[in-house]
């Protein structure tokens, strides 16, 4: 799919800086830019599941958010100037830990409503934050440049008509909402976004737009039309959104232990909404600032700094957000996920911080989410160049198309256009919590592959099991590069080994990805 010649919110962007000064708009209330709202969408039938998404823009640093005890030593070696005393890490199992600013999210994974999904990225990582964020929320290849958005173009699949004629009497709520001014292009379809900007719900106001004569047939008339029309179907949504608001209410005193917490403001509101009866599925909230290139940390107190300062406000939104949930008995139909553009480099830099680097740990939460820390410990070898960044266990699609089989009810083949192909299912959620179409069938995360000789001169061996499964083995580099398409297809329940020729590629290190049915697996190898 290329991008659509359709007015969209970038463009809108672009032509409100020129429009901006005649165009006789005025807001009351909220502050609208490129909302668009949503059309008749059929569920599975009683599936009232809804999906809260918050994005860390910036690049969350994953090393320094979940620590192990036995990669602790190495990874000191290489972060020497900024790594927290493990001492000070809150212990959440044997191995696994937190960063100490993260006792809300401990207490969470201790209430087993927490899961930890280690090493997610995708193939071939682009380490510019607008490029990645783009992938992340289009959900397409790297390679790819696709104008829409994986959530968006799951609810066109039954709304393609979207924004005509909606609200209707079927479709009363809008889709998605995303808390703050500028819609979150995750929901961006072919015609329009499926998402309404909302940055109070207890007063969405009454905007309006107002155009004296004809509309010009230029870009000064597409910047009026798409602000008119978005307009239109804010005004449509704000009265059930307000009657939602006030309906809806707080239960949970945690939201006042701080008092400067942003995030934990926005959760609010969406928790007071859905309280409220408001039917929509999907809600994207933000925190910014996770691009910590310096002062990441204090040094002489390594706990504070900017990046502790993010995953306190972090811990303690989603702390209270999830102990309101329970207060206010709908749980266990609201669950949420954290994501971020990359994860950031093994090695720090000499400015206290750290810089964009590859794939990184992202977190779901609630009641129905399956207590569990999935994935490999990120492998940390002492002898690592200066750019070598985690590698990617989990392509975050496998994520994404988890999310709408089996939490949002959608088929498979549902799941497969949205994100162009088709994607392994992993076990995300407790039995009997969700739709769960797909997860029965997942082998366990304990097969094992095996590669030797490592190091190696020239060639690898590659020994695996097939289960009549199909196999995919990657190589990539240390910057998350594809170098070799090792294999593809499917293999029968015998155990295989696949030679393979490194003759042509330089010294250094190396990353064996094998993926089949949900399982995914990485081995580091060193090339002399």
């Amino acid at each position: 799919m290329k991008k659509t010649q359709k007015l969209n919110r970038r463009d809108f962007i672009k032509l409100s800086s020129i429009a901006a000064a005649s165009l006789p708009i005025a807001f009351n209330g909220f502050s609208v830019f490129a909302n668009e709202k949503p059309k008749e969408y059929s569920f599975l039938e009683n599936n009232e599941n809804i999906l809260v998404l918050i994005q860390l823009q910036g690049g969350n640093d994953g090393l320094n958010t979940v620590f192990d005890k036995n990669q602790y030593s190495n990874l000191q070696s290489v972060r020497s100037n900024i790594i927290i005393p493990e001492n000070e890490l809150l212990s959440i199992d044997d191995v696994t830990s937190f960063h100490p600013s993260m006792m809300g999210m401990k207490n969470l994974y201790d209430q087993e409503s927490l899961a930890i999904i280690q090493n997610v990225g995708y193939p071939n990582q682009n380490r510019s934050h607008f490029r990645s964020t783009d992938i992340w929320n289009s959900a397409s290849a790297s390679e790819e440049y696709i104008s829409t958005g994986w959530l968006g173009r799951f609810f066109n699949q039954n709304h393609s008509e979207f924004p005509e004629n909606y609200p209707n009497t079927e479709n009363k709520d809008p889709f998605a909402i995303t808390v703050g001014k500028i819609v979150s292009e995750t929901c961006q379809g072919p015609n329009s976004n499926f998402s309404m900007a909302l940055a109070d719900p207890e007063n969405p106001g009454t905007a309006f737009a107002a155009n004296t004569g004809v509309i010009p047939n230029n870009c000064y008339g597409d910047a009026l039309n798409f602000v008119n029309n978005t307009v239109k179907q804010t005004n449509a949504y704000a009265d059930v959104v307000k009657n939602a608001s006030e309906l809806g209410k707080n239960l949970s005193d945690k939201y006042t232990t701080s008092n400067n917490n942003k995030l934990a403001g926005k959760l609010k509101n969406v928790a007071r909404l859905i309280s409220g009866g408001l039917k929509t599925k999907v809600y994207i909230v933000q925190l910014g600032g996770f691009d910590t290139h310096d002062n990441q940390i204090i040094d002489g107190d390594r706990k504070t700094g900017r990046h502790g300062s993010l995953l306190e406000e972090l811990s303690d939104a989603i702390s209270a957000f999830q102990d309101d949930l329970k207060l206010l008995g709908i749980d266990k139909k609201v669950m949420g996920m954290t994501y971020s553009e990359f994860g950031r480099r093994i090695r720090s830099n000499g400015g206290l911080g750290t810089d964009h680097g590859t794939a990184a740990p992202l977190f779901l939460f609630g009641s129905c989410v399956k207590n569990q820390i999935l994935g490999d410990t990120p492998e940390i070898d002492t002898q690592i160049d200066e750019k070598e960044g985690v590698q990617m266990q989990y392509d975050f699609r496998n994520i994404y198309s988890t999310l709408l089989t089996d939490w949002l009810g959608g088929s498979k083949t549902d799941a497969t256009a949205a994100l162009f192909n088709d994607f392994d299912a992993l076990p995300l959620f407790k039995s009997g919590c969700s739709a769960a179409l797909s997860v029965d069938n997942i082998l366990k995360d304990t097969l094992e592959i095996t590669v030797y000789p490592n190091p190696t001169f020239n060639t690898i061996n590659i020994k695996f099991f097939g289960n009549n499964e199909n196999v995919k083995i990657t190589l990539y580099n240390t910057i998350g590069a594809i170098v070799k398409n090792i294999t593809n297809k499917k293999y029968s329940s015998i155990q295989h080994t696949i030679n393979v020729n490194l003759q042509d590629l330089p010294k250094g290190n190396y990353f064996v990805h094998y993926q089949s049915n949900g399982v995914s697996k990485t081995k580091k190898i060193l090339k002399y």
